[in-house]
């Protein structure tokens, strides 16, 4: 982390994540981003989620989850900041003149090797099939079906731990402590995702979160009661009511929102741990 020297009252508490590791000077290949109109909760001009929208312009960044080049190898060109996401990216070019943006995992280096395929060598960045790669290893962006992506442990600092095989599946822990069955058949990433910081990291100031496009929020129980379940009463008075609500009514705490009957139940092995 970065810290300044205490010149306002915002830079007194700012933290930022130290960028040290980035490839200097680099700007983002052209090929592989684009530009995008952000409507962030909105619907027809209707705002449909609160606390969302204005923000910065953002050049998206076209991130190759699949990694389907098999025995291929890729040479790290640069490790890159990803306005879009937490983790830091990397430019891979392969031997066949292709490139692709790929998530950087902790410890990849500008220069780096890296290949996907049955046989990859078990190092940080390479990318195999869960049944080749050995118990307690962590791993990233990995399939929940075969051939359509890395869907889990995408976030920054994030990884999931290959936990038993059995079956033809492989149980990994997650980063919430769920316990889930996967296709061995499915790729995985090999290490942890980079920039673990990220979450740690304290804005210091109200314009910085208006700058990634994060909205005010209100207290329900500073409004009216027109406009909150919990608004109304003279001076500071507690809600008034059995459970917290929504501004629609609903539970706004504590309620499952899982549906039980879920189809992909039966490959949670052991579900997450309750929040004390």
């Amino acid at each position: 982390m970065k810290y300044f020297k205490p010149t306002t009252p915002s830079r007194r508490q700012m933290s930022v994540v130290d960028y040290s590791v980035l490839t200097k000077d680099k700007k983002p290949e052209k090929s592989l981003t684009f530009g995008f109109k952000r409507n962030y909760g909105r619907a027809n001009g209707m705002i449909t989620t609160r606390h969302k929208g204005g923000g910065n312009k953002r050049l998206y960044r076209l991130i190759d989850f699949k990694q389907n080049k098999l025995g291929v190898v890729g040479r790290v060109s640069s490790i890159e900041y990803d306005p879009n996401r937490g983790a830091f990216i990397a430019l891979v070019c392969y031997i066949d003149g292709d490139k692709r943006y790929i998530l950087a995992p902790s410890g990849l280096k500008e220069g780096d090797k890296i290949s996907c395929d049955v046989n990859a060598e078990l190092k940080t960045g390479n990318r195999l099939p869960l049944s080749e790669i050995p118990v307690g290893y962590m791993v990233h962006n990995i399939e929940l079906q075969p051939g359509k992506g890395g869907q889990i442990a995408r976030g920054a600092g994030t990884s999931a731990q290959v936990f038993a095989h059995e079956g033809g599946y492989t149980n990994l822990k997650m980063p919430s402590s769920e316990i889930r069955k996967v296709s061995e058949s499915c790729m995985a990433s090999l290490g942890a995702l980079s920039n673990p910081e990220y979450a740690f990291a304290n804005l210091g100031k109200a314009g910085k979160s208006r700058h990634l496009g994060h909205r005010p929020t209100v207290r329900g129980s500073a409004m009216n009661p027109c406009d909150h379940p919990h608004g109304g009463g003279e001076g500071r008075q507690p809600i008034g009511l059995p459970y917290p609500k929504t501004p629609q009514g609903k539970h706004a705490l504590g309620k499952k929102t899982r549906n039980k009957h879920k189809l992909s139940n039966k490959f949670i092995v052991y579900g997450r741990k309750k929040k004390r």
